[in-house]
């Protein structure tokens, strides 16, 4: 082989082993890629299992369980912690719940607890908790009608 083409010959091997190097590393953090992960509140039966009806009261529970993930607004004093598990075939595709689950804990008029819950999907409808957008004002038509109105309305 002549001298002339050595040094080509050089930079195709090099730019095939770069290549080469560039496909695997982009690969490689695919290597263990686990796409099932959960999300919020995670059950733990035997620190539910110290939940005693009508003996724990609300600082013992808080100490046990956690801050809850929300509580009752309406009918009632009761903490609902909770918790999904997520699936996500490939690292930028999009999430998929494949399981929601609700512990509810309900409190008496007297602050000790009264019913313990576990709610999962057979139990109703899923719900996003967490939608990540705000509503914003001016969207209803009522809203600019009430304006146009008003800018025309003398006296």
């Amino acid at each position: 082989m002549s001298d002339k083409r050595k040094p080509h010959r050089r930079v195709a091997q090099g730019l095939a082993l770069a290549g080469v190097v560039t496909l695997t590393s982009a690969l490689g953090g695919c290597i263990g890629y686990d796409g099932d992960f959960d999300r919020g509140y995670q059950i733990d039966e035997q620190t539910v299992s110290q939940i005693k009806v009508g003996a724990t009261n609300k600082p013992e529970a808080l100490a046990l369980l956690g801050t809850p993930s929300t509580t009752s607004t309406v009918g009632g004093d009761a903490w609902y912690y909770i918790g999904q598990k997520m699936h996500r075939a490939l690292a930028f595709m999009p999430v998929q719940m494949t399981d929601q689950h609700v512990l509810a804990v309900y409190f008496n008029k007297s602050g000790k607890v009264e019913r313990v819950a576990n709610y999962g999907m057979q139990d109703g409808k899923v719900f996003d908790y967490v939608t990540r957008t705000t509503p914003t004002g001016g969207q209803e038509p009522d809203f600019l009608r009430n304006i146009m109105g008003g800018l025309f309305r003398f006296g």
